[in-house]
This record gives structure tokens, sequence and C-alpha cells, in this order.
């Protein structure tokens, strides 16, 4: 806020009203530069604490800044990509301050990790990495992609996995994560992951499409791992039967371009460092037409994990932003092979002074299930 020229800060969307008060609650954040915030609470009216207060509405603010004996700010730090433009106007009004739209710095802020975060997220990552260790047991001949999806989710939610898979962005949909097999991980996609999947049904085209899996296909389990609010990010690739070479060669060096990637991503090296060394593992074996899908390839090759799976930063061209420690990051290098369908792994790394550590440990080699 102070390098914005900001007095306070208002927050209502709920991944930052819980980054900053630890509870889910439908209201209001308010957070000045000089005394303690305000926690206005409309629901639930169970929440107790110091700073919490129960309130009606947003109009309520003044009065109860008033009573702290805090005076009411001049420029106002917000949401502005996240909120309607009612309500920026409603905010406006009440409290007579200019409003900056603060969501860019938000997302900075929340994409260095404490040690508390970190800690989270090495706790979901291990959890993640026990349910994934039992998937190839799930397989049963005949059985389609939709039907093992359903078997993936039910094991991960008896195990702990909160489900909730929350997604910055208003175009942004999904529901646990995906399943891919065969030729439905090359389907294009509108959403911004690294691969879509066609899906069950026109309102929601991600994921399984009830195929069939094939004798030669992969499968490529990419289920969120929130077990503790943070959520992990990480996919195995499974084989029915024997694959082509290629499969198995573009497989390797998926993990390739991650090792190279974790040891290169210390802090001050960029985001776009890090796309092109990607780039440049791929072109050394003849694998650009593969990587990141095939009609429609993924313009980047790993992105910032936390509360939300697409946080800060994203590994992309174009993107000078250096890399920091407590930076928390899922490297997905995948590629699709036509015929066969996705290969390559995924993992979550924390930013270290001495390189990225992982946090998710499954086997990593193809694992032939049938």
């Amino acid at each position: 806020m102070e390098q914005v020229g900001a007095d306070a800060c208002l927050l209502s969307t709920p991944v930052n009203v819980y980054y900053t008060c630890g509870h889910i609650i439908i209201g209001y954040v308010y957070i000045p530069m000089q005394g303690e915030p305000t926690f206005m609470v409309r629901r639930p009216n169970n929440i107790t604490g110091e700073h919490f207060h129960l309130v009606r509405k947003l109009e309520d603010l003044p009065a109860l800044l008033a009573q702290k004996g805090q005076s009411l700010p001049k420029t106002l730090l917000v949401e502005g990509d996240d909120i309607s433009h009612g309500d920026w106007l409603r905010i406006e009004a009440c409290t007579g301050a200019k409003l900056l739209n603060g969501s860019k710095v938000i997302r900075y802020v929340k994409s260095i990790k404490t040690a508390f975060e970190q800690e989270q997220l090495r706790l979901s990552g291990k959890k993640h990495t026990e349910v994934m260790e039992k998937v190839p047991s799930l397989y049963r001949a005949g059985m389609t992609d939709h039907e093992f999806s359903v078997e993936v989710e039910r094991l991960f939610r008896l195990n702990g996995c909160l489900g909730l898979f929350r997604i910055y962005g208003s175009t942004m949909e999904s529901h646990m994560g995906s399943v891919l097999s065969g030729n439905n991980a090359a389907a294009p996609s509108p959403y911004d992951f690294a691969l879509g999947g066609g899906g069950m049904h026109s309102s929601l085209p991600l994921g399984a499409n009830n195929s069939v899996i094939e004798e030669g296909q992969t499968v490529m389990v990419d289920i969120n791992g929130n077990f503790t609010g943070y959520v992990t990010d990480q996919s195995r690739t499974y084989s029915v039967g024997k694959l082509p070479q290629l499969a198995y060669d573009a497989h390797q060096v998926s993990i390739e371009i991650q090792e190279a990637i974790a040891k290169a991503g210390v802090p001050g090296a960029t985001c776009e460092q890090m796309w092109q060394l990607s780039l440049d593992i791929t072109k050394k074996y003849n694998l650009e037409a593969y990587f990141m899908g095939i009609s429609q390839q993924a313009k980047f090759v790993g992105h910032g994990i936390g509360m939300e799976i697409n946080e800060l930063p994203v590994l992309c061209g174009r993107n000078p932003q250096p890399l920091e420690a407590g930076n928390t990051i899922a490297l997905e290098p995948k590629f699709v092979i036509p015929g066969v369908g996705a290969v390559g792994t995924e993992n979550s790394y924390i930013v270290t002074e001495n390189g990225m550590e992982k946090i998710t440990f499954a086997p990593e080699e193809i694992i032939q299930i049938d």
C-alpha cells in the first residue's frame, strides 16, 4: 500500500478475505496503513474475536472507523479486476476515497509465500503424493476415461482432499482436475490450462469425454491436491499396454525439462528465461510439434500455486518478472503424441536461494496399468 500510495485496502473476495483474516466470510476486510484492521462480517454470525464486527452492509464502515478513532482513507486500494462496477461505485460513495485497482499488487503479494504457507503446501504435497501412488490400482479393463476419473476423484475425497479447486479469473472453470486419455488430450480448450480435453458436456468442455481407454493409449491424471486450503499440482502418466518409443522418449524429456528449470530457477532468474530453457530442450530433441499440445499449444511451462491453482508467477515468454524466494510453482512440461495421448509429469516446487525444492514425489515413470 505504501509503494502505490494507498492509505488503506478493502477486500471482499473469498480467497483474499481468507488470506487476511483466516475465515471465509461474506463481508469486508479493511486494512489501514496505520492502525488495526477491521473485519466486517455479514455472514456467518458466529465468528467472534478481536477486530471482528457483525454488520448489515458496507455503509457501516465509516461508523466503525469512527469508533476506533480512525479517519476515512483518501486513497483506497480495492480488487478492481474482481469486483463489479456497481461495487466499485458503492465503495467510492461510502468512503469518499479515490479508488486504486489493487488486484495486480495483491496477486504479487500472495505469490511470495510465508513460512507457514510453504508448510501448508508441503503438507498438501505429501498427502497428494500418498494418494496419487494408489491411482494405478483403480483401473479396470474396459473402463471409460469418465469412469476412471470418477474413481480417482472418489479416492482423493476419501483420503482428505477438500475437492474445491479455486481458480483466479472470471473465464476459468474446473472441477477437481482432469483425466485425459488418448486423443482427447489434444482437444483444444477454451480455458487457459496446459491441456484441456473435450469434457462430458458443452457447458464444461474440460477433461474426460467418456471414451473407452484403449490399448496403446496413455491416461494422464491431473487431480488437485487441496488438503490444507493450499493446492499442490501433480500430474502422472499411465499406459494401457506398450506405447510407441516416441512416447517414452518425450516423457523422459519432460522430466529433463523439470530438472533443468528446478536447478536454474533461483531468485533473480526470470520467467521468460525458464520458458526459453524449456523450448531449447524441446528443440534439442525435435519435439516442438508435440510440446504443450498439438493444434493448440499452451504458451507456458509453469505457474504459481497457492490458495488458487493459477497464481503468479507464470513461466512464459515475454515475462521479465524475476523469480523470488518463496514463490511456489507447478512445472508442467507436457507432450501430446497423436494416437497415443499425453505424456509428461507435473510437480510442485518452492523457490529457494539454491533452486527449486520439489514437494510432490509420486513415481514419475510411465506406469503400465493393464
